[in-house]
């Protein structure tokens, strides 16, 4: 009988916890983000590739980071062990030419690129034009500006600064 109370309490409990209401802290409205996650949970399926308008990587466009505008970046030193080679690029004249002008050397370093202002799918295919062989991808660079205190881009990040210019 003893036993038996053991066993009932464990029970009770887990019958009220189960009728507890979630409680909503904060709405901060906005839209919902539904899109990009279904978009990014089907990329491993050939049918993103077929997909209408509106889907896979599509869907996650435009992109816009308010943070930062094309400009003049100074070189910085950083500590960013193991981020390998990262530049930031955005759909405009000056990264334009900047990408074309570094490429080369972009791809030597096996950068990755984030493009952080794009409007259509077609401009972010001309910025792959560009980059031939370089992965880029549109993303929002809000919390790299924040965290890097970056305000301009183009730019490439590595793990030992950020400069406007790679070595050669």
């Amino acid at each position: 009988m003893k036993n038996a109370r053991f066993l009932v309490m464990p029970i009770m409990l887990l019958a009220l916890s189960s009728h507890a209401e979630l409680n909503v802290l904060a709405d901060l409205g906005g839209q919902s983000t539904q899109a990009i996650f279904d978009a990014v949970n089907r990329q491993d399926s050939p049918a993103v590739a077929l997909s209408p308008p509106g889907q896979g990587e599509a869907a996650m466009l435009p992109v816009t980071t308010p943070e930062m505008s094309p400009g003049a970046v100074s070189p910085r030193d950083l500590q960013l062990p193991g981020i390998g080679a990262l530049f930031i690029v955005g759909d405009d004249d000056f990264s334009r030419t900047w990408l074309r002008h570094n490429a080369q050397r972009l791809a030597a370093l096996r950068a990755v690129g984030l493009v952080v202002n794009v409007d259509s799918q077609d401009a972010l295919e001309g910025l792959r034009s560009m980059a031939s062989g370089m992965t880029l991808a549109p993303a929002s660079g809000s919390d790299l500006a924040r965290r890097l205190q970056l305000t301009h881009y183009p730019v490439l990040i590595t793990d030992g600064g950020l400069t406007q210019e790679p070595a050669p």
